[in-house]
Formats: C-alpha cells, structure tokens, sequence
C-alpha cells in the first residue's frame, strides 16, 4: 500500500487544550488479589501528550495496571490521578475522556461492526449525524468499510481487532490505554492502526506490550513490572 493512499484515509485527531496537568500521576499505588499483592509501590508521572510503555513478563501486573487506569479495577492503596481526577472517586468523570483497548474486543458478536460503533457512539453520547460520519472515516481508515455490516462473529481475530481501535478511539479520547495493540494484525492491519493509535500531538498514551521493539521508539518513558521486584520508571 503506497504512504499517499493510506494518508487519505487517516481521520484526523483533535488536540486535546494543555492545562498543565499530568495526564497520569500515580503515587505508591498497589493492587492485591486476596493475600497475593500483584502491583507494590508504584510510582509514575506522566505528562500530558506523552507516551508511557509497560514491560513485564506474564503475571507482573500489566495488565492491572492498565484495568485500574480505565476505572474498571479499584486500586488496593496508594494514589492514582488520571487527567486530573482521582481514582477511583471521580471515576465517572474519565469514562468519556479515556480509550481503553484490552483483551477483549468489547464488541457484541450477533451486532455487525458497523451497528457495534453506532452503540458506542450512542453510549458516549455523540450527535447522530457526527457519529456517523466519523464512524465511516474510522472503517474507511482500518480499510473495514467493506465488511463493516457482517456479524462480528463471523469475521476473523485480525478484523475484530480492527473494530476495537474504531471503538478505542471513536470518542476521540485524550488518554489511550492500550494492552498489545498489535494482537492478530497482520503487516497492513498493524501499520493501519498506528495511524490511529500512534503518538499525535495533545494526546497520552499508555502502551502494554510484549514486543517493545515496535513501540519503544515512540515511548517518553518505560515502566519494567517485574514478579516481586520494585518498579522500574525510565
């Protein structure tokens, strides 16, 4: 695919106004499951429009990490703020503010891809008629818009995952928080999605991975997770 028309397709992203505020400040913040403490002392800020990379082997935290930030997971102790409010007391202020792109695809099977952005757009409370224009730029941009009314459930791993960038950024979110972005994409679905989830001006990002070689060159600082180790911020 040439760099020309892949430009094309890119939908824009509105800058989030600076107000000086870290998008993520995170002050001796712990997790425990039961007796078992997953996330010890974390430490981290993040400043507004910067991105944060999260390395860890299986079981070191990462993904709780990122489940306590999307306000789906209350932490166990210490501090978190994300864009300004505290967790988890002013967790329905960041609902329509954040991003949040996990395991899961989020999207209902027996909906089509296209019926699947509309609910989201209904839940976010975005204008029909706005809706639905930015829902056709997205499709058009993960290069979907062809397979966009068949049932989710029929289409494969790579193309849900196409769906739930839409999804993820749809809302046109300040903060991203992404856990391996690049699951079942292949060369072009990859290349695609950074197009919309890639580092852009005024908007933060927090990246889980397993493979930072493809997202280490865009991270302002990296979070290692280790089993049973201190956190280390870079």
């Amino acid at each position: 695919m040439c760099r020309g028309s892949l430009d094309a397709r890119i939908p824009a992203v509105t800058a989030a106004p600076p107000t000086g505020e870290p998008a993520l400040r995170l002050t001796g913040l712990r997790r425990d499951y039961g007796e078992r403490t997953v996330l010890a002392g974390i430490e981290v800020e993040l400043a507004a429009g910067a991105s944060l990379v999260v390395l860890g082997p299986n079981g070191a935290g990462k993904t709780t990490l990122l489940r306590i930030l999307a306000t789906l997971l209350r932490p166990s102790g210490g501090e978190a703020t994300v864009l300004g409010c505290g967790l988890p007391s002013e967790a329905w202020k960041l609902r329509g503010r954040i991003g949040y792109l996990g395991h899961e695809p989020l999207l209902y099977r027996d909906l089509s891809g296209r019926e699947n952005l509309r609910f989201q757009a209904r839940l976010q409370g975005l204008a029909s008629e706005a809706a639905e224009s930015r829902i056709e730029e997205l499709l058009r941009a993960v290069a979907m818009e062809r397979r966009a009314d068949e049932r989710v459930a029929e289409l494969s791993a790579g193309m849900r995952q196409r769906l739930s960038i839409c999804r993820c950024v749809l809302h046109e979110p300040e903060l991203l928080l992404l856990d391996e972005p690049d699951s079942n994409l292949d060369t072009e679905g990859r290349e695609l999605a950074r197009a919309l989830i890639g580092s852009h001006p005024g908007r933060s990002r927090v990246i889980v991975t397993h493979d930072p070689e493809r997202h280490l060159a865009e991270a302002d600082h990296v979070l290692r997770l280790g089993i049973g180790e201190t956190a280390v911020v870079s």
